[in-house]
């Protein structure tokens, strides 16, 4: 989400305040998810969109309007019709919920304002998850929970703030933003939480014939990719343009030094005893989100009960991801590196990776 603290900065430059709209929910299909940005200035000027253009916009960007003036934020819930659908390519409809704020760019002290100064520095200067917790039914008050459990600001009540502190916490480890529910019953109040965080990142350990289409596909997926290998012939730009990295040297001692965090994704495509098993020594050490290992089922719980007999535990090893990716039928290297990169977003969003129509709930 960098691209709201772009937008922000850009908005500074001619705007004194703006209204700033936020998709809070969806349900249905929807074309944009939780946190999708637009922000409405003077005289209709419109940076972002909280769908993909068309009437829904339009019918905020009029509300917009009279929240700038009167500053009173609105929280509207607008249905997707047949027709709406149609418009924006879907083929059937869905629900959004968008909460419409005045932000006075000017004021340094906007809960707004402060909240994502204070989620950009953890971003950008900590390389660390954060995410605000605004009251929808509440002033504008933000909390602010970074990934370490600590946080900033408050809801105004320390209850609302410590159950607010665990759901942002579970959000951020999956890398989605949405609406929850704090407290029970009639006292029950709908909170957004909104989660920001550094891209996440694909480490690729080795430079073969796999690693070039996952690291194209990555890239398509927004990952910052990174390929480390020993052998020079092989890591180069020409095979590899679309890396962020390329990195040539001993694979256990570079990634000893990487910061290997929640949102890192770890793939060993080597097919290397003396690559893998230096490699998952350090990275079962971190906090690297997902680990995955190329090769067979037997030649994995090798790697495994050697890992074992030197002192790893089954929970630290039920980790590993091996033989890696999903049983897709995967055959030609772009297809593993599909089968790959699916269970991968799949683990990230906590999801088992059955097929659609299993009726697992989106």
């Amino acid at each position: 989400m960098s691209e709201i603290f772009e937008q922000l900065d850009q908005l500074r430059l001619n705007e004194k305040r703006v209204a700033m709209v936020t998709l809070v929910a969806t349900r249905g299909t929807t074309p944009k998810k939780e946190g999708a940005k637009m922000w409405v200035g003077g005289g209709g000027r419109i940076v972002g969109s909280v769908t993909i253009g068309g009437c829904v916009d339009a019918r905020v960007i009029e509300e917009s309007e009279e929240v700038l003036a009167t500053a009173r934020p609105k929280l509207l819930s607008i249905a997707l019709g047949d027709e709406d659908a149609w418009e924006l390519g879907l083929t059937c409809s869905g629900t959004i919920d968008v909460l419409i704020e005045r932000v006075d760019l000017g004021d340094a002290h906007a809960p707004a304002l402060r909240a994502y100064g204070d989620i950009r520095a953890e971003v950008e200067q900590r390389n660390r998850h954060a995410a605000s917790v605004q009251l929808l039914d509440g002033g504008p008050e933000r909390l602010v929970v970074v990934e370490d459990g600590s946080t900033i600001g408050t809801l105004g009540e320390n209850d609302l703030d410590r159950e607010a502190r665990d759901h942002a916490l579970a959000l951020m480890r999956r890398g989605r933003s949405g609406t929850v529910e704090l407290g029970e019953g009639a006292s029950a109040r709908s909170a957004f939480i909104e989660v920001h965080g550094p891209p996440s990142t694909l480490v690729v350990i080795g430079a073969g014939n796999i690693a070039v289409p996952l690291v194209g596909l990555a890239k398509h997926l927004g990952l910052r990719t990174l390929v480390i290998d020993g052998r020079p012939r092989f890591a180069t730009r020409e095979r590899f343009p679309d890396a962020d990295q390329v990195i040539v040297g001993s694979p256990s001692e570079i990634v000893a030094s990487l910061a290997l965090a929640s949102n890192t994704l770890v793939v060993l495509v080597a097919h290397d005893y003396k690559y893998d098993l230096p490699v998952l020594r350090t990275v079962l050490r971190s906090d690297a989100g997902y680990i995955g290992m190329l090769g067979s089922r037997r030649r994995g719980q090798a790697i495994l009960d050697f890992l074992a007999r030197e002192g790893e535990s089954p929970e630290t090893l039920a980790r590993v991801h091996v033989p890696v990716g999903l049983n897709i039928g995967a055959e030609t290297p772009p297809e593993i590196a599909l089968s790959i990169l699916a269970e991968a977003v799949a683990i990230r969003a906590g999801r088992p990776g059955t097929p659609m129509r299993a009726g697992v709930a989106s």
